[in-house]
């Protein structure tokens, strides 16, 4: 499985072996962000899963497919934070040791998060290093395994899960999905999202969402190749800034995605306080993207759009930040 791309198959699969470790996430709606944006909206709140992300998802996927001969080896990751800690929290679980390749100036929640599931984080320039040659070189001295936060066929697999109890979710309460935005950045969520919901929904649009200056997954889709980024500009997704996607993820991404939407930061700090208000749940600037991009381009001609809300580690000052939009300030 792991050279050929997931199929819904796969998904189905991985919630079969997942259903008895994650969070079910509730499917959220607000009359008020309805007026808002002009249509019915739902919110998967994966920001209430696990380690505080729909990460865990497509990690213990992985991990759980292991041997007991690699489990006892360890796990070895790379993230800017979501990932590390859905890694280091299924090491645990499964009482086998896990390292993480972070950047330093991760935000200083997930980096604790990572810590306090007992795992040996690695700290690197983003700017100077490259993160992916770092923990293959780790996996190589200890024989560990790589648990990679997209490009996996069995990451993705465990990604799509999310989307495939949204698409249950929706079909239980008699609607029908026209549109689905997923946050985006090496393309696994949107990848599995996409196989999954599809499935259900044949004539959904799926829409990746990236920060201003991060939009390689639009690039790609227009060049129908994998396009890098030539530039780090600053923005408050740090979860969203992977350079390219990954070879799988664009695999399925080309064929399945409608387009890509690209979202500011001043938007992003909108949706996250908007979520507070109006769905009481707390959600990180990468997680809040998808609900900006509805702010910013209100899909009206729609009837019914999904929204996945990825993931809510945020550091309390980005958050006090966000929420002073609900004052004015």
């Amino acid at each position: 499985m792991i050279n050929v791309l997931p199929t819904v198959a796969d998904v189905a699969d991985a919630y079969v072996r997942l259903r008895d470790w994650v969070v079910e996430t509730p499917v959220l709606e607000s009359e008020a962000l309805n007026r808002r944006i002009g249509t019915r909206v739902l919110f998967k709140a994966e920001c209430l899963q696990h380690a505080g992300s729909f990460k865990i998802r497509g990690a213990l996927n992985r991990i759980l497919q292991l041997s007991h001969a690699e489990r006892s080896a360890g796990v070895v990751a790379f993230s800017s934070g979501n990932h590390a800690q859905a890694v280091a929290l299924a090491a645990q679980w499964l009482g086998i040791s896990a390292t993480i390749v972070m950047p330093a100036d991760a935000p200083q929640t997930k980096l604790a998060g990572t810590h306090s599931y007992g795992a040996e984080v690695v700290l690197y320039d983003r700017e100077l290093e490259n993160r992916e040659q770092i923990a293959s070189d780790i996996a190589t001295q200890r024989g560990a395994a790589l648990v990679p936060p997209f490009d996996h066929a069995q990451v993705v697999a465990g990604q799509g899960t999310a989307a495939l109890e949204l698409g249950r979710t929706v079909r239980a309460r008699h609607a029908e999905l026209d549109a689905l935005y997923v946050p985006c950045s090496g393309g696994g969520l949107a990848a599995g999202s996409a196989l999954a919901i599809k499935s259900m929904f044949a004539s959904c649009a799926v829409y990746a969402v990236e920060p201003e200056g991060y939009t390689d997954t639009a690039e790609s889709l227009a060049a129908g190749e994998r396009r890098m980024l030539a530039a780090h500009p600053p923005t408050i997704c740090d979860g969203l800034r992977a350079p390219v996607q990954g070879a799988i993820t664009f695999a399925i991404n080309r064929r399945e995605l409608a387009g890509a939407v690209a979202v500011d930061d001043a938007t992003v700090r909108e949706a996250m306080a908007l979520a507070a208000e109006h769905l009481k749940v707390v959600v990180e600037p990468s997680g809040a993207a998808a609900l900006a991009a509805l702010l910013r381009h209100p899909p009206r001609e729609r009837k019914c759009v999904g929204v996945i809300l990825s993931g809510g580690n945020v550091d309390p000052q980005m958050l006090t930040s966000a929420l002073a939009v609900l004052a004015g300030g």
